[in-house]
Order: structure tokens, then sequence, then C-alpha cells
């Protein structure tokens, strides 16, 4: 964190007396200062953590709804994620608060008056979706309140679901197994909705005249991956350590085939939106690829992010040993968070910063602060009960599981 710190205040001295505060912004005659590229990288680490500590939850609801006995011994992993969720709401809604005109086009007032040259009909036509049942351009009530509630259910949820599983542990009995199972089917139906829309407000709406139909799905399968390889990193640390007796290389493997499998869900998502908008050839939704692969700045970042993301975790996590050895999956599960970080990375910083992006001081800085701070919150929140659920009914069959 102390490193992460230093690194930010050096990109932020640079940005300030570096002579990028004045620049231009392309095409566009706004000046763009050092703040908003400050602002851009909270917005992104907001986004990609939030998504991390959902997906903890996630998958330790998924665990319960699918009746899975195989995971048992490290689900207080997954689940401690959702102890980020309250510090990742108010991160968000402060920022959005701080710095909206600088991240979101569709907030500028000016866009929804006729009578302004700068009126933009594409968005006026959206603008309901963000500021019903206030007049357009005024104060985004629908989009704050989606925010709120997005966190508070999540929130609420996490809460259900730890409460109920730390009860289990003094009570014992399967009263609770069923009661965490009911509740997580509950959250999964949240989930698929809440997700989705989260993706389109918080991402998808900075290149506001852009869409893509499926959108909420590639943010989650982005999220997914991300979580899967935190899951994986933190249980091979805390085994390394001497918990977690009972996880064994059959857990591991498992593991990596999620993380296997879904870097390559993550992909087809990936092709699947880029090939259906490079077929049609439609300029509105062409310029979303276009501004990416085309700059100087951000073109060469794309084939990093597929290599990092696809194409690296494809072969190395392709044979059998390489799931079951810890070295490897280490290796890969931190250069998967970081390829996934550049996933979002592109998806905020060329609708907010235009040319005026890329990574620096600032970016590496900033990504080091919020994992320290959210490494902190979730190992505090994990050594809050036992790491293993000792009453789980289904516990037996994590300590036999074999493939």
């Amino acid at each position: 964190m102390v490193i992460g710190a230093v690194l930010l205040a050096i990109g932020v001295v640079l940005a300030i007396f570096g002579g990028g505060h004045d620049s231009a912004e392309e095409g566009a005659g706004h000046a763009f200062h050092w703040y908003q590229r400050l602002y851009a990288n909270l917005w992104i680490n907001n986004v990609y953590f939030t998504g991390i500590a959902i997906i903890g939850v996630f998958f330790f609801a998924l665990q319960y709804a699918a009746q899975a006995g195989w995971s048992t011994g490290f689900l207080r992993v997954p689940l401690s994620f959702g102890y980020w969720l309250p510090y990742a709401g108010v991160l968000m809604i402060v920022t959005f608060f701080i710095a909206n005109h600088d991240l979101f086009h569709w907030t500028h007032s000016y866009l929804f008056d006729k009578n302004d040259a700068q009126y933009d009909k594409i968005i006026d036509g959206k603008g309901s979706f963000f500021y019903w049942p206030m007049d357009k351009g005024t104060f985004p009530v629908f989009y704050i309140v989606r925010m709120f509630l997005f966190f508070g259910f999540w929130i609420f949820f996490f809460n259900k679901l730890k409460n109920l599983s730390y009860a289990e542990d003094l009570n014992g009995g399967n009263d609770y197994w069923y009661n965490i199972r009911k509740w997580s089917a509950f959250f999964i139906i949240f989930f698929a909705v809440s997700s989705s829309v989260s993706a389109w407000d918080w991402v998808m709406s900075i290149d506001t005249h852009w869409f893509s139909t499926m959108f909420g799905w590639y943010v989650f399968s982005s999220w997914f991956v991300s979580g899967l390889a935190a899951i994986t990193l933190i249980t091979i640390f805390l085994k390394e350590k001497g918990y977690l007796p009972m996880v064994n290389e059959n857990h591991i493997h498992d593991l990596g085939k999620f993380i296997f499998g879904f870097s390559i869900f993550w992909a087809y998502i990936w092709f699947s939106q880029f090939l259906l908008i490079y077929y049609a050839n439609i300029p509105e939704e062409s310029v979303y690829f276009i501004e990416r692969l085309s700059s100087d700045v951000y073109g060469p970042f794309i084939f990093v992010n597929l290599g990092l993301n696809f194409v690296l975790p494809f072969l190395v996590l392709m044979t059998r040993d390489s799931k079951r050895h810890g070295i490897f999956l280490k290796l890969i599960c931190s250069l998967i968070l970081f390829g996934h970080w550049m996933d979002f990375f592109l998806m905020v910083q060329p609708g907010t910063l235009g040319h005026n992006g890329g990574i620096g001081f600032i970016e590496i800085g900033m990504l080091l602060v919020y994992v320290s701070g959210a490494a902190y919150v979730v190992f505090g929140g994990l050594a809050k009960a036992n790491l293993v659920p000792k009453n789980h009914p289904m516990l037996e069959e994590s300590y036999h599981h074999h493939i």
C-alpha cells in the first residue's frame, strides 16, 4: 500500500508539472486536466474490485444452489470477499458525486436542451434511463437509486449468508444448510439482473452512443474469471501457510478447471461481441473498437489483454499437471488478475480520457493501493470466524474429494 501510494503521488506530480494538464481533447475542444486521469483510475478500480467482491459471494451461493460438496473446505474464502462490498459502495457513490462530469458525458445538461448547439438526440432518447422521474439533465435519480439498491441488496445478501454460515458453526444441524440454499437462490436471481444493469450503468454508459446487447455477459465473464483467480490464489496461499489442511490437489485442480473453462468463456464473449460488430459494420457500433484498435495508446493493450486473459491460461492450464501445482496457478492467477484489470482499463479509459490515457505511475499506484486495501479487509474478515465451516453437512465429502 505504501509503495502504491508513493507511485500514485509521483504520477500525480508528474501529471501536474509534466505539461499534460493543458492538452486539448482531440476533436472535442475541452481542456484535459490531470485529475481526470485520477478519477478514471478510481472508477476502473471501483468497478473491478466491486466485481471481485460480489463474485466471491456469488461463488459461495452457487455452491449451495448446486448442492455441491467438493468446495466446502474453502467456502469461507470466497464468502469473505463480501467484506469489501460496504467499502466498495461508499467509494463508488462518492467517486460518482465528485467526478460524474469527468467520467460520464451524459451528465451534461446541455445535451438535453433542444435549443443548445450541442443538443444530442441519441443521448436525449436515453435520458429517462438515467434521470426518471426528474427532468433530463438535472439530477440522475433513477441512476443513483439503482446504485444504492444494488449495493444495498448485495450487502444484505452477503450479511444474511455470512450470519447463517457462522450460526451453523455454533448450532449444527441441517436446517442452516437448507436455509442458506434458499437465500442463495434468491441472491442468484437478484445478481443475474443487477450484474447486467450495473455493467450498463457503470461501464457501458461511459460511451453513451454505443451499446452492445452482450455487454452484461461480457462484464460478468471478466468479473467471474477475476473472482475465480482471487479465490484460487488465496486458497493456495492459506494452504501453503499451513491452514486449510483438508484442501488437497484435487480441490486445486477443480479451481484450475474453473479458471481454464471461464477464460475460454470470456474469450468467446469477447470474440462474439467483436465479430458481430465488425461484420455488421454499423458506424455507431464499430466506433467502440475503432477508437481502441486504431489508437497508439490503447491498440497494443488490446492484444496484451487477449494474450493474458485467453492465450496464456488456455495454453498453460490445458494439462492436468498444471492445474494441480500451486506454482503454475499462482503465476497464472496473478497474471489473470492483472489482465482483467487491464480489461476494465480498456473499457473505461478511452471513453473518459481519449488519447490522454495510458498505463503509468498513477495506474500502477492506484492498483496497488486498491489491492492492498481489499486484501486487508478480506483477510481481516476471514480471521473473524473459523476458516472451515465445521458443521456443514457436506464437509466429509470435501475431505474425501478425489478426481
